[in-house]
């Protein structure tokens, strides 16, 4: 067996797979994308050894370790044997311990050449932190409810440039309207990961856009690091005339059925105003959609303008935009990063 560090480990990924011998309940809270979950205990199992170790320590711990993993041995070596590409397997548990070391032993007995993660899969979650606390090429794009940053981020990506989309993996756009149209959110560790997974397909010592947001999307949470990384980068402020934004807001979710839409004008309700609520559902009742998009960028408007640079370390530049085009604002975008040698 071998054991190697977070960059090494996660190099081979593509090449060989990774065994998450943790438990299900855990592989579940969050892992690294792609892994396969081949654990040494069950939920409750692992919940029993655990407190055998509180209460009467590590030997009685082990004993009883042994005595459930003992049973299942070829079963486990034996899907370690389907799952190996060319006798090569990853290895990894919490914290590159006890578990990941027995399972290599069990693989390594039956033919398999494994590779441990040192540190485990906390080890892999700190490196995701460093790695996004260092990101020193951001470029943040910035803009009020409506201006089509997102987009606008991908015509960049289609020119050539680096992105980062939030809320792609978020699988939220933001807003009480966010959830629309997209699929369930994943919870917070699962969200921050595949955001790595697409980091680590970049080159940070070239430039990567990103778009603005808060430290919460929906319900799931930025790494704090790359919340940092963003609020002391540069940033680039879209802004565009409110009728051009309210043609956007329309095309995006004027089609969704008037009770979704409903739903989410009243989760604004403390912050919107209870009569400006009435107000707005009345609108959509009639069907006056372009009336009540201008009454909702109100609301929104205020609200960008109080937050837009509430957290931001460096002055921001604006591109005054005169189309809704996101192909045109793109390489506009482009030019002014090239002038301002970002």
């Amino acid at each position: 067996m071998h054991y190697v560090g977070v960059k090494e480990f996660l190099s081979t990924r593509s090449r060989v797979a990774i065994a998450d011998v943790r438990s299900p309940g855990e592989f579940e809270e969050g892992h690294i994308p792609g892994a396969v979950n081949l654990p040494l205990f069950s939920d409750s199992e692992r919940a029993q050894v655990g407190t055998i170790y509180k209460q009467k320590g590590k030997e009685k711990a082990i004993e009883l370790g042994l005595e459930i993993v003992g049973p299942k041995m070829n079963l486990l070596a034996n899907k370690a044997k389907t799952l190996a590409v060319n006798s090569k397997l990853n290895v990894h548990c919490w914290r590159g311990g006890m578990r990941s070391e027995k399972m290599a032993w069990l693989f390594d007995l039956v033919g398999i050449d494994t590779t441990i993660l040192i540190g485990g899969y906390k080890a892999y979650r700190q490196q995701l932190l460093d790695d996004f606390q260092n990101l020193d090429r951001l470029i943040l794009l910035q803009g009020p409810t409506g201006s089509g940053k997102t987009k606008i981020l991908h015509e960049l990506e289609n020119l050539g440039e680096q992105i980062i989309d939030l809320e792609h993996h978020a699988r939220h756009k933001g807003s009480a309207f966010g959830a629309l149209g997209m699929e369930e959110q994943p919870n917070t560790a699962r969200f921050q990961n595949t955001l790595y997974e697409d980091y680590l397909k970049l080159d940070p010592s070239k430039r990567i856009w990103i778009e603005s947001e808060s430290i919460t999307i929906g319900r799931v949470y930025l790494p704090q690091t790359l919340w940092d990384a963003m609020n002391r980068s540069p940033v680039i402020e879209i802004d565009l005339e409110k009728k051009l934004r309210t043609s956007n807001i329309l095309a995006e979710y004027g089609h969704f059925d008037h009770e979704l839409l409903a739903s989410s004008i009243q989760k604004i309700q403390s912050r919107f105003g209870g009569d400006r609520v009435k107000k707005a559902l009345a609108l959509l009742e009639e069907d006056r959609l372009e009336e009540l998009t201008w009454l909702l960028l109100e609301y929104y408007d205020k609200s960008y303008t109080f937050s837009k640079n509430k957290y931001k370390e460096k002055e921001v530049a604006t591109f005054q935009s005169e189309n809704a085009d996101p192909l045109s604002n793109a390489i506009q975008l482009q030019k002014i990063a090239d002038h301002l040698k970002l």
